[in-house]
């Protein structure tokens, strides 16, 4: 299995390298993020390591021209951040996988056996719909080439049709995927900001891609409408 490491203190490289040869792994090092996407665009790895914060670009940037240069290899992500935003950012941004410095080589050869175990399918990071497109790592929505403003749970609700595309989501499966598990308002709340998003997505440009499923849910047509 053959492994890309980009990490830029010499020391920490060093000492993975030599650790996950012994493992059995062929590991190739880049110490910024720019020779890291070089890298990773030009030969083929099993899994790639990558740390936060470069030179040149970092490591959400990197992950971010790698999955827009469809390249999906499974990417796990080291960081001496542990924050919840810092690692939601690095998910959105298309990694597969977080480990907080320091950590054991244990811990991060058994986390690389199983991202290559899982595999790397096909995950466009931006998610469209005939002309209407979303991007989970720049939180931007646009239809027909035209940057749509919406805010955070509108955003949310259309992230979720938008993975759901061409098929019916019921209110009860946006309510659990957008809002919190303990909320116990009223189930049109979900109505209201399918409503605010038709004004948004749809009737500016005189479409109807999203749907009222009477008695089911709601449908963002496949194709944009």
């Amino acid at each position: 299995m053959r492994v890309l490491l980009v990490e830029d203190e010499a020391g920490l490289a060093a000492t993975l390298k030599i650790g996950l040869t012994r493992e059995g792994w062929a590991v190739d090092v880049a110490d910024n993020g720019i020779d890291g996407v070089w890298a990773a665009t030009e030969r083929h790895y099993d899994v790639i390591v990558l740390d936060l914060m470069l030179p040149g670009l970092n490591g959400y940037q990197v992950c971010e021209q790698l999955r827009a240069d469809k390249v999906w290899t499974p990417i796990l992500i080291l960081t001496a951040k542990d924050g919840e935003y810092d690692q939601a950012e690095a998910f959105d941004t298309g990694a597969d996988d977080y480990l907080v410095k320091p950590f054991s080589l244990v811990v991060l050869t058994a986390r690389l056996r199983a991202l290559v175990r899982r595999g790397a399918p096909e995950r466009p990071a931006v998610l469209k719909a005939g002309d209407l497109t979303l991007d989970p790592a720049r939180r931007q929505v646009a239809r027909a080439g035209t940057e749509i403003t919406v805010t955070p749970r509108e955003f949310s609700v259309l992230e979720h049709l938008m993975r759901h595309a061409g098929n019916v989501v019921t209110k009860t499966e946006v309510l659990e995927s957008v809002w919190d598990e303990n909320y116990d308002g009223d189930s049109n709340i979900v109505e209201v900001y399918v409503g605010y998003l038709r004004r948004k997505i749809d009737l500016p440009f005189g479409r109807a891609a999203l749907r009222t499923v009477r008695g089911a849910g709601y449908l963002l047509a496949a194709d944009g409408g």
